[in-house]
């Protein structure tokens, strides 16, 4: 019987297990059935239930969890509204606005001295400081501590001066950490849109879209127009494409994958029976890696066709029904695996698994450290350092001797000899007894 066997006990002897035990991560048939199929099921709950901004039966269940976030994160921070306004985000919304204020949030073209068409509908996408990511975090702490304001404009970076912003805090640690919970809190304040919003209202970016600004390229169709890809983003982020439609974007995303990797495990462990501790789904297994690609891939085909389709031609209307977690989670999984194809990811994960394993070993002495009794130990320490001090002291012989003698009487350990040591030594008969 060959090790592979050995290892994983099959409940079924069959030739069809060996193939799979020697394929070493390579997928079959049923893989690629099941990845497909889970791809499918994601891309059709994502052209039925997530579709585009403003006909998303998803998108409305994701609004009502945002908004139900910002008023339990309202009233942690003091919101305590009359009981008529308890269920009214847009209170809660007014009140993080008016409690969370920060330099960075002009709202449009006359707060920025008319450097630059801006208006109250996309300052949310233009302004940087406002993006939930690191670079929103990154160009906060950065205007908070410079008080100035950082945008994307016409495909470029621009940077005014704002009134002077004191942090607080008593030194540079907690003034940045006191920079960090502002750009949060402001966060929670605009993610749900304006407390002057009339209807759903511009909330904040989908982590990184902020980069479409830098976009100023292209033509498309856009009825009788045609625009850059800058132009047609910041419009689809006018028209509600923002985090809470990110939200909706990636539960079919979570779907596929979710589903690929119960179907990995499952059968794993029970059609070939397989250990649990074998079928954690995890990046080291190639043809799970596969499954993924491919389930992603179908969905990532299904949304491109319905936004295709359903567009008529018009790349603003096909932009705005493309599932842009669904791609970024495609090409993230193709650009990962041609790294592991050519080695290149190898060193680094040998780095990060040397990095484990001293982390573990300084855990294990770390506990054996928990166990030393400190006390003890220091009382132990103190009288050695006592005991060298008083050996260095003595000069002469007499001396010495007379250290050695209130050494044993002080450590009560029993002499090996009677009375006098030079009468003892000076008995014939006598003899030293160590015990």
């Amino acid at each position: 019987m060959e090790a592979s066997e050995q290892r994983y006990p099959l409940i079924e002897n069959t030739d069809e297990n060996r193939t799979l035990l020697k394929s070493k991560g390579k997928c079959d048939k049923y893989d690629y059935l099941a990845a497909v199929a889970c791809g499918a099921v994601g891309g059709l709950v994502d052209i039925f239930l997530v579709g585009a901004p403003g006909d998303s039966v998803l998108g409305k269940w994701t609004d009502s969890q945002v908004d139900n976030a910002v008023k339990g994160f309202a009233k942690m921070v003091g919101w305590n509204p009359k009981e008529a306004q308890k269920s009214n985000v847009n209170s809660a919304i007014g009140f993080l606005e008016k409690k969370f204020r920060v330099n960075y949030d002009q709202r449009h073209t006359g707060d920025v001295n008319g450097l630059f068409r801006m208006s109250t509908k996309n300052h949310h996408m233009m302004s940087l400081s406002h993006s939930p990511d690191i670079v929103g975090l990154f160009f906060s702490l950065l205007n908070q501590f410079t008080s100035t304001s950082s945008f994307i404009a016409n495909g470029k970076l621009v940077q005014i001066n704002t009134d002077t912003f004191e942090l607080q805090g008593g030194n540079f640690i907690a003034k940045l950490f006191c920079g960090v919970a502002n750009w949060f809190r402001h966060i929670m304040s605009d993610i749900a849109g304006s407390s002057g919003s009339v209807q759903r209202g511009s909330g904040v970016v989908m982590p990184f879209y902020e980069l479409f600004g830098l976009c100023k390229f292209g033509k498309f169709n856009v009825g009788s127009d045609r625009q850059d890809l800058a132009t047609i983003a910041t419009r689809a982020f006018q028209e509600g494409y923002d985090f809470r439609f990110g939200l909706a974007q990636a539960i079919p995303v979570m779907i596929t994958d979710l589903s690929i990797r119960l179907v990995w495990a499952l059968r794993r462990h029970f059609q070939y029976g397989m250990p649990i501790k074998e079928c954690i789904p995890t990046q080291k297994h190639a043809d799970l890696r596969v499954m993924l690609l491919f389930g992603n891939g179908t969905l990532c085909i299904m949304d491109g066709i319905d936004a295709g389709v359903r567009s008529g031609g018009n790349f603003l209307a096909f932009f705005m029904r493309l599932n842009l977690v669904a791609w970024f989670r495609f090409v993230t999984l193709v650009l990962k695996e041609v790294c592991i194809r050519l080695g290149i990811s190898d060193a680094l994960q040998k780095q990060i698994e040397a990095y484990k394993r001293i982390n573990e070993a300084l855990l294990v002495y770390l506990h054996e450290l928990e166990k030393i009794d400190i006390e003890a130990f220091r009382k132990e320490t103190e009288e050695y350092n006592r005991l060298m001090a008083d050996f260095t002291a003595a000069k002469t012989d007499m001396e010495l001797n007379k250290v050695l003698l209130d050494v044993f009487d002080r450590l009560a350990i029993k002499k090996p000899w009677e009375g006098d040591f030079n009468a003892h030594m000076s008995n014939k008969n006598a003899a030293l007894t160590f015990e």
